[in-house]
């Protein structure tokens, strides 16, 4: 396959690796620290994210509980973020005090390999600090930390993922706790790269529990049944070691995602003209 398409992820992650090459602080008193668990970074990946916060003795005590951001952008588009409230509320902080944790990143897809400009990498910057969600003048936000990093593509033999047929287009919504996702059909099937060894199934996304009740989701490789499972919760995230032989000798195979239940938004929803049949959100498929 000559193109790339897709959302991705990456493999199980390796031990805590420093990438931030730089940091700012805007706020006295608070340092932070960020590790990612690969190293070098690729978009098409997931990562883990370590977050290491310390008060200095001339912290000034926070008076309310905010909100942590953390935005990724590449030149003046907004990648990703992964806003969110810490472990110890801000209000609990203290002089003298480290407050680390570590939460899962998912990179998407946005290099151009073919681009004549591209120089074999692209820089992404990050910056994170906080804010208060109940301030809409923005005069809350406080910048802690940034920097700039490169993303390189994904290694060679990287197999790749081409959403054949039962896919909707890419919806992107930063307040949804999914971030991004494509709706399915009631089955959705993509042609994946054989990359001739047992390799790593990661496939994450939703369900909208208020209209389906107890639907199911159906995973199978060249019709082969992988894994059938519902949520409890509306959210999943299913991890799994494919078997070279379930693949095939072929130099691509079929990976399907199917649900036993859709639902038509203008016939569910009030208000809403979207004739599509929607079967399950997919946020990120990845094989590697």
């Amino acid at each position: 396959m000559k193109k790339r398409f897709g959302i991705g992820l990456a493999v199980v992650l390796a031990a805590l690796v420093a990438l931030s090459c730089g940091k700012q602080s805007q706020v006295k008193g608070i340092e932070l620290k960020v590790e990612f668990s690969e190293s070098p970074l690729s978009d098409n990946l997931f990562a883990d994210m370590t977050y290491e916060w310390k008060t200095g003795p001339d912290f000034v005590k926070l008076e309310r509980d905010y909100n942590i951001y953390v935005h990724f952008w590449h030149k003046d588009n907004m990648l990703f973020q992964d806003d969110h409230l810490p472990p110890v509320p801000t209000s609990e902080w203290e002089p003298g005090r480290v407050v680390t944790y570590t939460r899962r990143v998912y990179i998407p897809t946005f290099i151009d390999e073919f681009d004549p400009q591209f120089s074999g990498f692209e820089n992404m910057r990050l910056s994170v600090g906080y804010y208060s969600p109940l301030d809409r003048t923005g005069k809350s936000k406080a910048e802690v930390f940034k920097s700039v990093f490169k993303v390189f593509p994904p290694p060679p033999g990287t197999p790749e993922i081409i959403y054949e047929s039962g896919w909707f287009d890419l919806e992107i919504n930063p307040e949804a706790v999914l971030k991004q996702w494509r709706w399915t059909a009631k089955e959705a099937r993509c042609v994946v790269d054989n990359p001739r060894r047992d390799a790593m199934l990661v496939v994450r996304g939703g369900m909208n529990l208020d209209l389906l009740k107890e639907q199911k989701v159906l995973l199978k490789i060249n019709g082969q049944v992988l894994d059938e499972f519902s949520s409890e919760d509306g959210f999943f995230e299913k991890f799994y070691t494919v078997p070279k032989d379930i693949m095939g000798d072929k130099d691509e195979f079929y990976l399907v995602v199917a649900t036993d239940k859709t639902f038509v938004p203008a016939r569910d929803i009030p208000n809403s003209k979207d004739e599509r049949e929607l079967g399950v959100q997919i946020s990120f498929l990845y094989f590697r």
